[in-house]
């Protein structure tokens, strides 16, 4: 299942990356292949494209707002990365360790996956193509059987991912997603 994310324009005035939110269950045997079909599907046409394990990710509010300031970090030399998708994974996983971020990654079996599909060909300092965005949806919705997964999350595994305490929780009257964007939008701070 797909839903179209128009652009949004960034605080400082720049365009944001149009970026797809795809989502669905997924079978993964081997990660290696599915990661390198992802990797093929984004060289065949220029998308970002990048898994996430949506048992983790609140919502594609989420997924949404780690593209934008992950194209924001890149535009400005500061990323961390050399790789966009890699870059969003990052602000996804509201951390700056590569290695802690991949653990919201996509792992074997059958999993629910939300999916970034996104065109950073006019970020600058991305040096990508522009994107056809609905090739990659398309290809990417081939891979996987259409659901609506994202918003469904495991919130012991959310609050463990991220570190909420019952305190947060509760000082945040129990939104659970507002926090999380909250740890996604403080790591530009963090740094």
């Amino acid at each position: 299942m797909t839903r179209e994310v128009p652009a949004v324009g960034a605080p400082d005035g720049w365009v944001a990356p149009e970026t797809r939110i795809a989502e669905g269950r997924v079978v993964i045997e081997d990660l290696d292949a599915f990661l390198a079909e992802l990797e093929a599907i984004g060289s065949e046409t220029g998308a970002v494209v990048q898994a996430v394990d949506a048992d983790r990710v609140v919502d594609g509010d989420h997924l949404r707002l780690a593209t934008r300031l992950a194209a924001r970090a890149i535009a400005r030399g500061e990323a961390v990365a050399r790789d966009p998708a890699v870059e969003v994974l990052l602000y996804a996983a509201g951390r700056r360790q590569i290695d802690r971020a991949l653990e919201l990654g996509v792992e074997p079996g059958e999993r629910r996956v939300g999916f970034v599909v996104a065109d950073f060909g006019d970020v600058p300092g991305a040096d990508r193509p522009g994107a056809s965005l609905e090739a990659a949806v398309a290809a990417v919705e081939r891979r996987c059987e259409s659901s609506h997964v994202l918003g469904t999350f495991d919130e012991a595994a959310v609050r463990s991912y991220y570190e909420v305490t019952d305190d947060e929780l509760e000082a945040a009257a129990g939104d659970l997603p507002a926090l999380v964007r909250e740890r996604v939008a403080l790591l530009d701070v963090e740094k």
